[in-house]
């Protein structure tokens, strides 16, 4: 899809510009009927300086981006760090893993969920749980975990995070960021859900 619309900007600069696809097949050392099949998203492994350089030759720019999409695939620290969450973890409670959102289509989903809470103050049918073993963008983590809650249809979540110098560093660098938004201690967060109680809010929790 992304390659057939960026084929037609190609196309409709290139007549715009009243430029021929002999033309611009002479200048990019291609045949015209190669640009034509770029043209109609035809090439599925056209490489990127080739756009580059059709792109220069009708007007535009072309670039690529990397925009947020599904979410990555977990890894074998991460799945244990799950499991230390879950051993600390009321025997009560109920654990799911890798709960997609539900959006027909979207390929986004919570690493795990926490349910059968005794009582909660909390509207959340869950307590949502998301994992890392590495902060790095801490600023994009955020803006993917808001937006998360938000098609989610969550109020609360859980940030379990690796408990590492580097990631409590990422972490007290970026406290005015998070004060906000993580109102629950780890301490207390792993309390009540040792207790079987929902934290009650939003929480960074280190294992």
């Amino acid at each position: 899809m992304d390659l057939l619309r960026l084929g037609g900007d190609l196309r409709s600069a290139r007549r715009s510009a009243g430029v021929s696809l002999r033309l611009v097949a002479a200048h990019v050392g291609v045949s015209a009927t190669h640009v034509m099949r770029v043209e109609l998203g035809l090439v599925p492994n056209v490489g990127v300086r080739l756009l580059a350089r059709i792109g220069s030759v009708v007007g535009l720019d072309v670039r690529i981006r990397a925009y947020p999409g599904p979410d990555p695939i977990r890894d074998a620290a991460q799945t244990r760090l799950l499991g230390r969450l879950i051993a600390r973890l009321h025997p009560g409670l109920r654990v799911r893993t890798e709960v997609p959102l539900p959006i027909p289509g979207d390929l986004r989903a919570w690493d795990a969920s926490i349910a059968g809470f005794a009582a909660t103050s909390s509207g959340d049918p869950f307590l949502a749980v998301d994992a890392e073993t590495v902060l790095s963008d801490l600023q994009a983590l955020l803006r993917r975990l808001t937006l998360k809650m938000r098609d989610g249809g969550v109020d609360h979540v859980l940030l379990l995070v690796a408990d590492t110098r580097s990631n409590r560093g990422a972490v007290a660098g970026a406290s005015e960021l998070l004060r906000d938004r993580f109102q629950v201690s780890t301490r207390q967060a792993l309390a009540a859900l040792r207790a079987g109680r929902h934290p009650g809010g939003s929480a960074i929790v280190f294992l």
